[in-house]
Parts: structure tokens; sequence; C-alpha cells
């Protein structure tokens, strides 16, 4: 009798668990477990997922394993790991396996990360190339002073030039980006991303008109932020630092691996 009332108990997120030297996991069976029931949002979730362990600098390859002939894949602890905290919290299933890994990941030394903390590792680094496209783009319209261009942004979005900023959060002006939230991110994003496509659509030219620009669509980021979030973006609250985040989730990663082997 008691073996049967085992057998009746619902399957585990461990007992798909498949061994072949490295476990491993199908992505079939993880789509199942969260309840998806079309391919469109679990890969939506999974492609978020290899965006964050590629922002980590790990070898998304060796996590996210096709399966040659196949459409599925083999994945990792960790690659299940990022696919549950990037999934779609309002699923009763997504939620449930997201305190599971958060109970689970205790014992790697894993802080509990939520999917915000994963957002802003991947919009951190499409900050990094819209800001090096936008540097690209003032360039070829004749900015003769990017350091000023760039700071009319900031005046305008902030009220305030980034070293001020810095100095008003008690922070380095080079770690701003880091130490930012996911929202704030986002919006410094949509900011050098509408920039450069005003100084291509309307044909800005010269240092003078380029900070005008830039000013003028950092003013309109601040008013929408402080429309939608009731603060101004001066006063959004700053996060623990990006490389403090990414050391603690490789090291987790290091030691999944390890237990997993």
């Amino acid at each position: 009798m008691e073996n049967d009332t085992q057998n009746m108990l619902p399957m585990t997120f461990e007992d798909f668990k498949q061994q072949n030297g490295q476990a491993y996991w199908f992505a079939s069976d993880l789509k199942s477990m969260l309840g998806y029931t079309d391919d469109k949002g679990f890969k939506k979730a999974m492609d978020r997922a290899i965006k964050t362990c590629i922002s980590l600098g790990i070898d998304h390859f060796k996590n996210f394993m096709p399966i040659e002939g196949s459409d599925d894949c083999k994945l990792t602890r960790f690659a299940c790991y990022l696919t549950v905290m990037n999934g779609d919290p309002k699923k009763h299933e997504v939620a449930a396996a997201q305190v599971y890994f958060a109970e689970q990941t205790r014992r790697f030394e894993l802080t509990f990360q939520g999917a915000d903390d994963f957002e802003r590792l991947v919009i951190r680094d499409e900050l990094t190339d819209s800001n090096k496209s936008l540097s690209a783009a003032a360039a070829a319209a004749g900015v003769s002073d990017y350091a000023k261009f760039t700071n009319a942004g900031y005046l305008g979005m902030y009220n305030m030039h980034n070293y001020k900023l810095a100095s008003y959060r008690g922070i380095e002006t080079k770690e701003l980006l880091n130490h930012m939230g996911r929202a704030e991110l986002a919006a410094n994003l949509f900011r050098t991303t509408m920039t450069e496509e005003r100084i291509k659509n309307f044909k800005v030219k010269g240092q003078a008109e380029l900070e005008k620009t830039h000013f003028e669509v950092g003013k309109k980021v601040r008013d929408f932020v402080m429309e939608e979030t009731g603060k101004k973006p001066e006063q959004l609250p700053i996060e623990r630092p990006i490389p403090e985040v990414k050391k603690v989730i490789k090291s987790g990663y290091r030691k999944m691996l390890k237990e997993d082997k």
C-alpha cells in the first residue's frame, strides 16, 4: 500500500533528471513541468536564459545542448535554473518552480536571484552596445566633445551631470550603470536608442544641436519615468553592483556542475 501511495505522488524536478556523465534535463520535460502548452512562451524564457548565460561569460553551448535531428535539447541544472527564473511568475507552475529553486540554490550558496537581477545583466550589456552605437552616430554627425554630449543626456534625464549623480548616490562615476536597477537601465537604454534614432532620422549635425537633441530626449524619458514610477530618476533605488551579482551566480554555477557530475 505504501508503494502504491508513493507511485501516486506527483513527479518532481529531480525525477526527470537524466544521467550520462553530467546530469541533464530535457527541455521538453522542463516545458511540461512549467505548464507551458505552446512553444512561444517557453522559448521566450529559454532565449532570455541563454542571453543571461552569455552576459555571465559562461559557455551557453555547454548548458543548452542541442540534440541532433531533434527540436529538443539537453539542459544542465544551471540552464534549468536560468530558464525557470526567466519564466512567467504569473503561471502557477513557474512560481512553484521558482520557490523550489530558491530553496535548492541555498545549497550552492547562491543568494536568491529574482528575474529582475537576470534582466539587469542582459539590459546592462544591451546598454553598453547602445552607447557604442550612439557614439558612432554622434561622431558621424560631427560631435567634437563626446563628454559634453553624454552629459547633456544625463542633464535632461536626471537634472544633473553624471558625476553629480554619482556623488548624489555615493558611488564612483564609472560604477553608475552597474548599480542601476532593471527599470532604470531600461530607461537609459531607451534614452540612448531614441537619441540615436532622432540624430539619424532628423539629420542632426554639429555639437550644439547634438547636445540639444540628447537633452530633449533625456527630458522626455525623465517625464515618463516620473509618470510611471512616481519618482524622479535620480531617486530610483540603487542595487548591488552587477559584477558582484555575476560573481555570486558564477560561483553557484560551478557548485551546481560539481554536484551533478
